[in-house]
């Protein structure tokens, strides 16, 4: 029996506290997470458009190897939310060491296969003028990978642990460092050489590889985490309860952050301008999109608590209240960026062509909508331990239907970038009322 309309509004409401409890560290793990990309466009935005739309290509080919590793770094925290639950410290430390096992292999493996992909750049239509610069700076943010993916698995043993403001505190040091580091070799100061975008990718490789450090530094040696390291060694069965879980996680995540990457691609061979913009317009709304994500996690957490908790009742009132949190946020940026979307741009770049290519891509803000949707979705089925279907959807939504519409509009069409972009937000849409479908039939099942 399906509970009146009021009734599901009350208990969605009820959960919203709690969520947006368990969410608010998350969220601010994950938008410090991207801060270095986002400085890179921030600081390198008075060079003019040439070192954005090299930063806009890495950053779109990037993207598949951060959701692909962020997926492989997610079983850390599942088993040592499962150790930390059951007071067992040493199993923590267990979980750590192959974490970072396969943190190392996983991160090593992605940074060899991105570098190796600059020499398909000029192969790709990609602009020459840009192709011409972006060579070092592509190799050292293909380098960040590996100490990007052990900072992950680190922050992942705090999250599972009731630490999720210490992760962040220790994410906000790499950040930082960035800054820094970014001021000294872009512009050549603090006796460092003026290197441009060549310094902004050592700044970047530099910054990522301290914060790492120094969070597993924190981790290792931190004297209330002593009881985590009494239990010694590596184990083959460890490693392989890890990898199990970590592989549909990355072929979830990979599904997704190629389709972005092959859209940053599309959009490439529309020249350096239209890059320029994207990179703008993106680097704005994937800092905004960083609180579904954390809403995603935290329904994901809070559908998997009640589930062992034999009260599913509060399934369905836990992923109404992400969906509800979600789609005010994004329904209100969607509007702001409608409305603004060339003033926000200005604060980035003053060059108008550049201005007006970034103001038509923040017109799109309704795909975000759309994909904030789906991921709060995907979070409640995954809570849900339903991990198939929504891949299935991945492949479905994304290569089948938004990539060969966005070539369609793009370019069969002639509306270009833009175009490239409608496109692929059909797909986001297509993917939304999927899950979503998916979760409502599921959770009337529950009653």
């Amino acid at each position: 029996m399906t509970a009146p309309p009021l009734t599901r509004r009350r208990a969605a409401l009820a959960e919203v506290a709690s969520l947006a409890t368990l969410a608010a560290p998350l969220v601010a793990g994950l938008v410090v997470a991207t801060g270095i990309l986002v400085i890179d466009t921030a600081m390198l935005g008075p060079l003019g458009e040439l070192p954005l739309a090299a930063v806009s290509i890495a950053s779109s080919v990037i993207v598949i190897f951060y959701a692909a590793l962020y997926g492989f770094a997610g079983p850390v925290g599942l088993f040592a939310g499962r150790g930390h639950g059951a007071e067992d410290l040493p199993e923590i430390g267990r979980v750590a060491r192959h974490g970072a096992a396969l943190a190392a292999i996983g991160g090593s493996f992605g940074a060899v296969m991105m570098g190796s992909f600059l020499w398909l750049l000029p192969h790709l239509g990609q602009p020459p003028e840009v192709i011409a610069v972006i060579g070092p700076y592509w190799l050292f943010v293909s380098a960040m990978l590996l100490p990007f993916t052990l900072q992950l698995a680190a922050k992942n043993l705090l999250d599972a642990t009731d630490q999720p403001w210490t992760a962040v505190a220790l994410t906000c040091v790499s950040v930082g460092l960035n800054v820094v580091f970014n001021y000294a070799f872009i512009y050549g100061n603090l006796g460092a050489p003026a290197l441009g975008l060549t310094g902004a990718g050592l700044a970047s490789l530099m910054a990522q590889s301290l914060g790492a450090a120094i969070t597993w530094t924190y981790v290792r040696f931190h004297p209330r985490l002593k009881a985590w390291w009494t239990r010694p060694g590596i184990d083959r069965e460890g490693l392989v309860q890890q990898w199990r879980e970590a592989l549909p996680m990355t072929v979830q995540y990979f599904l997704e952050g190629a389709a972005v990457a092959v859209a940053g691609i599309l959009i490439g061979l529309v020249g350096a301008t239209a890059l320029a913009g994207t990179q703008i317009a993106l680097a704005v709304g994937a800092t905004l999109y960083m609180l579904p994500l954390g809403i995603s996690a935290a329904v994901t957490i809070r559908v998997a608590q009640v589930i062992g908790a034999e009260d599913r009742s509060r399934v369905a009132a836990i992923g109404h209240a992400g969906l509800g949190i979600v789609t005010i946020w994004m329904g209100v940026f969607a509007v702001v960026f409608w409305l603004a979307g060339g003033t926000i741009a200005r604060l980035f770049i003053d060059d108008p062509a550049v201005i007006a290519a970034a103001a038509i891509f923040m017109v799109f803000g309704c795909t975000q909508l759309c994909d904030g949707i789906q991921s709060v979705s995907l979070g409640a089925l995954r809570g849900m331990l339903d991990n198939q279907w929504p891949t299935r959807v991945s492949l479905i939504a994304y290569w089948l239907i938004a990539l060969p519409l966005s070539w369609v509009f793009g370019f069969t069409l002639g509306f270009g970038a833009p175009g490239v972009w409608a496109g692929f937000g059909i797909g986001l849409l297509i993917a939304a009322v999927a899950l979503g479908w998916r979760f409502h039939a599921k959770t009337q099942r529950m009653h």
